[in-house]
């Protein structure tokens, strides 16, 4: 599976963006897909996901009530709509894929958000 992520940009505070990641396949529906940040000098981490069905999502509590994660299987991408944007949400962002029966994991290359207060 290969993954590529858009979206990014440069938004003031309190704006919004949306992230879009397309897989590469015929087995989207097979993944459960998420969005990690990893920030300048910070480890990455986790921001949502959401099941291979879209019917579930999980979401850190830093970006709970402002983001959300969302997927369209036949058009094999998964999207993170984020308002309400912080400073704090500067990060690199990067989509993830992981099949939901041999736990096999694919990262995408990252898209640059850039929060400016």
């Amino acid at each position: 599976v290969q993954l590529q992520a858009s979206g990014g940009g440069l938004v003031q505070a309190g704006g919004f963006l949306r992230l879009s990641c397309t897989a590469s396949g015929r087995t989207f529906s097979s993944y459960a897909m998420g969005w990690f940040r990893q920030a300048a000098e910070k480890e990455r981490e986790f921001v949502a996901a959401v099941s291979w069905s879209g019917g579930s999502s999980i979401y850190a509590d830093s970006v709970k009530g402002r983001f959300t994660i969302s997927r369209d299987n036949a058009k094999n991408t998964v999207y993170l709509q984020m308002n309400s944007l912080k400073p704090e949400d500067t990060a690199v962002y990067y989509c993830n894929a992981r099949h939901r029966w041999t736990g096999q994991i694919y990262w995408g290359q990252g898209t640059a958000v850039t929060v400016s207060s």
